[in-house]
């Protein structure tokens, strides 16, 4: 039976990653990252290995003890502990020291290169998930206004700026406004941040980067998300179809529809 790695950030991402997997015939090898994941994944897991994320070499030595050949990273993990590091393994510091700036892109991609050395080839995070990527058109509450659609209009191409620098890949608008724009606080602070800066009826928009590489950066949604856009009684959330993953989709329309929250894939 084949071995797939599974580098398990926070949320219900890896889960859901980890059972595909299996449902595909082959066993799951979780590298579970001590500062995110949850403890659950050793029962859908075929064995675990909890490691912290700055220890490189023996990330990779599981993996190749394991005769892992593939890996895929699923699940959040916090910018802050990236650009906080602490412990490093050598190699780790090698990595580090090798980069030409901090961004979260040129951090991963040094990473999967570090992998590709060992043989470890590294999948798109999606690759088991594609059924759940956002379909365009209308996925819960009430259709927009035409205010409400230009606003979406007029965040997506911020957000589509922003995301290609690397700064973050959500905005939130009002009224052709900017209220709060992504950083490294993700997109539940960036929601209430702004919602403290211009209250409710907000539009949120969510994208993916120009040139997404989706190795280890696909934007996700879940019930989490529809929990912080009422509790900051956001209006509507527009996600990119295609490229954004709905985790646990019954769910998050069925939240969304009573909590008067419109989603939409654009």
């Amino acid at each position: 039976m084949k071995n797939i790695g599974l580098i398990a950030g926070n949320s219900r991402f890896p889960f859901l990653v980890a059972e595909e997997i299996k449902r595909k015939g082959c066993s799951v090898v979780c590298i579970a990252l001590k500062e995110e994941a949850d403890i659950g994944l050793e029962k859908v897991c075929d064995k675990t290995y909890w490691l912290s994320i700055w220890k490189f070499q023996k990330i990779i030595d599981a993996l190749k003890n394991e005769n892992v050949k593939a890996v895929i990273m699923a699940g959040q993990v916090k910018h802050v502990k990236i650009y906080s590091a602490v412990n490093m393994d050598w190699r780790a510091v090698k990595v580090m020291r090798s980069l030409i700036n901090k961004k979260a892109d040129t951090i991963l991609k040094t990473i999967a290169g570090e992998f590709e050395k060992d043989g470890i080839h590294l999948m798109p995070s999606h690759t088991y998930l594609k059924h759940l990527l956002a379909e365009k058109g209308l996925i819960s509450g009430k259709k927009l206004s035409l205010n409400e659609n230009e606003d979406v209009g007029f965040g997506y191409e911020i957000a589509k700026g922003i995301s290609g620098f690397d700064i973050g890949q959500t905005v939130v608008v009002k009224d052709k406004s900017v209220l709060a724009v992504e950083s490294v606080e993700g997109t539940d602070e960036c929601i209430r941040r702004a919602h403290k800066l211009g209250g409710e009826n907000s539009i949120v928009v969510k994208v993916a980067k120009p040139n997404q590489d989706f190795r280890f950066d696909v934007p996700v949604i879940g019930v989490n998300t529809v929990d912080t856009l009422k509790e900051n009684k956001v209006r509507a959330m527009a996600i990119e179809s295609g490229g954004t993953l709905i985790l646990d989709k019954n769910e998050v329309i069925e939240k969304a529809e009573k909590a008067g929250v419109t989603i939409l894939a654009i």
